[in-house]
Parts: C-alpha cells; sequence; structure tokens
C-alpha cells in the first residue's frame, strides 16, 4: 500500500497548492520539489534542471507556438464573417436550419486553430447574432456552439494531442491524422442531434426566408475557399508525407498571414496583438509542461508509477474496465483543471497502466482527448463555460445546462471508439512519414 501512500501525499501537496491559488506550472514544480527531496536521495535542483532542459528542448514543441499564432492571426481576422456567408446557403435546408452553422463552423476552425477556447470565440463571434436575429432558440445556439467548440481539441492541429505526444514520445502527425476521422463523427453526431431536435419540437424552427438557387449558393461559397485551402495544405502537407507537424505549422502561419493580408484585416496592430497573444498563451503552456516534466522526474525517482502500473496490473481488470475507470477519473479531474493541465499531470501514471494493458497509444491519445471535451463544459471549472459567460453574460449554470446534450453525445462517442478504434488507428497506419 505504500504507492497509495506516495500518491495521498502527492495529490494533497498539488490540491493544496492550487487550492491557494498558486498557479499550475508552479504547483507541479512544488510537488516536483517536495518529492525528490522527501523520498529520494537525488539531488532535486540539479535533476531537475537537467530534465527539464532535455525535455523542454524538443524540436518537436516548436509544432506549438506556431499553430497557436496561426489560430491568433485567423482570429483577427474576417474569417468569422465569411464563414457564415459561406456556409448559411446550404446549412439553411437541412433539418434544425443555420443551427447546424454552429457545428460546421466549429469543425472547420477546429482544423486551423488547435484551440477550443478559439473555436468557440470565433465561430461565436459570427453566429450569435446571426442565429438571434433569425429567432432561434437561445438554449440551442448556446449550447450547440459551448459543445461544438470542444472540436478544436481534437480535429488537428491540436494543442492538447502536441502535449499528449510530447509526453507519451509519439508522432505528432500520426496523432493528428488519428484525430480526423472521430472528429467529424462527432461533429456528425452533434448535426444528428440538431436534426432530432428539428423534428421533435419542429415550432421552435424559424422558417427559411427564400431559398436560394443552386448558383447562388455556390456563389456565396467562395468566401470559404481560402480557409479550406489553408486546411487542406496544412493537413494535406503532413498526410501526404511532406512535411512534419512543425513544418506544417510553419506553412499554416505564413498561409494565414497572407490569408489575412489579403481580406485587409492585417493591420500593425492586429499583428503585434497576435503575436503577443500566441506568446502569452504558449509560455503559459510551456512552463505546464515543465512542471509536469519535473513531477514525472520525482515520480520516476520514487518508483510511483511502476508500482501503481504492476498494482493494476494486478487486479486483471479488462481493458474496458481500464478505460471507465480512466474515463470517470478524467472527467472528474477536468471539473477542477484545464485539459492540457490534466493530461500532463496525469502522464507518468496513466502511460505504464496503458502500455501494460495493451492498448495503443495513439489511439489512446484520441480517447483521452474526447473525454478531456467533456471536461470543457462540465462545471465549475469547465473552460468553454467561461469562455461563452464571457461572450453571452448568461448564467453558469444555465449554459451547462444547455450543453448537457452535447456532453452524452460524447460520452455515446467514447463507446463508439472503444467498439471502433479503427476510427483512429486506420488513417495513422496508411500515412507516410514525412522526411
Amino acid at each position: 500500500m505504500e504507492e497509495f501512500y506516495l500518491v495521498s501525499i502527492f495529490l494533497f501537496i498539488l490540491f493544496l497548492f492550487l487550492g491557494t491559488g498558486v498557479w499550475v506550472g508552479l504547483a507541479l514544480f512544488g510537488v516536483a520539489y517536495i518529492g525528490l527531496e522527501m523520498f529520494t536521495t537525488r539531488p532535486a535542483g540539479d535533476a531537475m534542471l537537467t530534465r527539464i532542459w532535455t525535455g523542454s528542448s524538443s524540436w518537436t514543441l516548436t509544432a506549438l507556438p506556431l499553430f497557436i499564432w496561426m489560430g491568433e492571426i485567423l482570429f483577427r481576422s474576417r474569417l468569422s464573417q465569411d464563414m457564415f456567408r459561406g456556409l448559411a446557403p446550404w446549412m439553411q435546408g437541412l433539418p434544425g436550419g443555420l443551427v447546424h452553422v454552429n457545428i460546421v463552423g466549429c469543425t472547420i476552425f477546429a482544423a486551423v486553430s488547435g484551440s477550443s477556447a478559439a473555436t468557440l470565440t470565433t465561430v461565436g463571434k459570427m453566429s450569435i447574432p446571426e442565429l438571434r436575429k433569425r429567432g432561434y432558440p437561445e438554449y440551442m445556439i448556446i449550447g450547440t456552439l459551448t459543445g461544438a467548440a470542444t472540436l478544436g481539441l481534437m480535429i488537428p492541429p491540436s494543442l492538447t494531442l502536441i502535449v499528449y505526444g510530447v509526453a507519451v514520445e509519439q508522432s505528432i502527425s500520426k496523432l493528428f491524422m488519428a484525430g480526423i476521422i472521430p472528429g467529424i463523427v462527432l461533429a456528425g453526431l452533434f448535426m444528428m442531434y440538431v436534426a432530432g431536435w428539428s423534428l421533435f419540437r419542429p415550432a421552435e424552427v424559424p422558417k427559411i426566408a427564400d431559398k436560394m438557387s443552386l448558383g447562388a449558393k455556390l456563389y456565396e461559397s467562395r468566401f470559404l475557399i481560402p480557409i479550406i485551402l489553408l486546411i487542406l495544405v496544412v493537413i494535406g502537407s503532413m498526410y501526404g508525407g511532406w512535411a512534419t507537424a512543425t513544418e506544417a505549422a510553419s506553412i499554416g502561419v505564413i498561409g494565414s498571414f497572407l490569408l489575412a493580408v489579403a481580406q485587409g484585416s492585417m493591420s500593425k496592430e492586429a499583428f503585434i496583438e497576435s503575436l503577443l497573444g500566441a506568446t502569452r498563451t504558449s509560455a503559459m503552456i510551456a512552463f505546464i509542461l515543465m512542471g509536469a516534466i519535473a513531477l514525472t522526474l520525482a515520480m520516476g525517482f520514487t518508483g510511483l508509477p511502476r508500482a501503481l502500473a504492476e498494482y493494476i496490473d494486478g487486479l486483471q481488470l479488462s481493458k474496458f474496465s481500464l478505460l471507465m475507470a480512466l474515463m470517470f477519473f478524467y472527467i472528474l479531474l477536468g471539473m477542477f483543471l484545464d485539459g492540457i493541465s490534466s493530461v500532463v499531470l496525469t502522464m507518468a501514471i496513466v502511460q505504464p497502466m496503458v502500455i501494460n494493458a495493451g492498448i495503443d497509444l495513439i489511439w489512446f491519445g484520441i480517447f483521452i482527448v474526447i473525454v478531456v471535451e467533456m471536461a470543457q463544459i462540465t462545471p465549475p471549472i469547465g473552460f468553454n463555460l467561461f469562455v461563452m459567460q464571457g461572450i453571452t453574460k448568461h448564467d453558469m449554470g444555465y449554459i451547462a445546462k444547455t450543453a448537457i446534450p452535447l456532453f452524452l453525445i460524447m460520452v455515446v462517442m467514447v463507446f463508439i471508439m472503444i467498439s471502433f478504434p479503427e476510427l483512429a488507428t486506420w488513417l495513422p497506419e496508411s500515412m507516410r512519414p514525412a522526411r
């Protein structure tokens, strides 16, 4: 039972730090330092400095600030207005009408942002005023947007998948490919929910004012061409084996900059703001990652991950039972921490369990992202709830209630992934390695 004694101490110290308002990165450093000093004979300072430098100097990590910068540039462009103009003619004829713009818009922007918060803010900026103006119910506008924005965590380029890939030493490009099909399937399930709503409550669906001809729809679709081309270049370069994740991120930054310049929205002030925004976000994530590296080192020296893995292995849990336990664990953890923090905080312990159970690490990355997506819309710390509250000024409880159907759909998606693991493994196994 010694491993549970250590876990209890680590968790107590961690939540003590977090409860007093200490930054997540600093809390992780504190737990790591105390763990090394109390339970090992290794000099904490030297060991942590060496391991942090080795881990944080990874070339793979350079993709992270680049993808963040790409999203920041596009956030400050006219992309949101153009997306609504291009999508609305095609969505209004579907069961549920223009509510589908929330889901499809989030899916498209997720493919160039990597962040659920950026996806929610950008798509919300375009869709909320338009849907309200057309008379759509507020609970459908808020709920679908809050839930669908979580696709920013799964559909590449995903910041969470980059962090996970670095933590478990797996190919970022393969993880990106693994997220494409599950992301599209999840978006499809969200759209089915909207269609079901329109069938059960047809009186709440506003009537279409004017039906557009096919030619008019195609003409309006010209506004989608730039963003679709950018997605194809960024994702296609990785899938085709022409670029690594870092090189694709560089292409994305250049492409988004050119797109913003062509739209006339890249002023000097917008460029500086995009750079500062990317720097702030990247520094925050890097600090958390360095703290997680230090904590992983401390746990490694105490032998805790190995002991816990052996204990779990001794319980003879089936893969399904282990995955269910991890799903509930991450949902609970996500109520208090953001997705990236949840991943980096736990991988040192969870990875040996997953490997011992024979679970593919690429597949498990997508599983983790789906569960972390759920945590984005669960109170009290669901990050998307805070972002949506800032946009709409609605009560947090109201926003969480509107997102419950989307949360349940994500639970269904977990079981679909377990039943059909090929959804996440087929593309990575078929892709060519980048040079």
